[in-house]
């Protein structure tokens, strides 16, 4: 099991951020075609980017282990053994990406926090 650098993990998180933000944008153009005609109540940008990049990584982790970034990557997502995380490890893991410092704690714990608390590691897929 050999574990990612962090360069691979720079290209993950770029590639799902850019996704991510897209996505949001158009859920919140979307949104506001609402707040105009129908009188929603108007949302900040961030419920839309920070929902969206839970349900995300949620999602794409519970079912397959990777996201579209780590798939350009060639990369998954595994627990200590090795093999595929369970539900719980994901929940944890997209949650403390929401907690904005997650990346910085790379050079105290070797990893970042989310792989630390839900006792994860992105390795190679071979």
């Amino acid at each position: 099991m050999k574990t990612t650098g962090e360069g691979t993990r720079i290209l993950n998180f770029l590639v799902d951020t850019l996704l991510i933000f897209i996505v949001a944008v158009l859920l919140m153009r979307f949104w506001n075609w609402y707040v105009f005609y129908w009188g929603y109540m108007p949302l900040n940008f961030g419920w839309f980017f920070f929902g969206f990049l839970f349900l995300y990584y949620f999602l794409w982790e519970s079912f397959t282990g990777r996201t579209p970034g780590k798939m350009v990557s060639m990369t998954k997502v595994v627990n200590e053994q090795g093999r595929k995380p369970g539900i719980g490890a994901v929940f944890i893991r997209s949650l403390v990406r929401l907690f904005l410092p997650d990346l910085f704690f790379l050079p105290f714990l070797g990893m970042t926090l989310h792989d630390y608390l839900s006792k994860t590691r992105v390795v190679r897929f071979d």
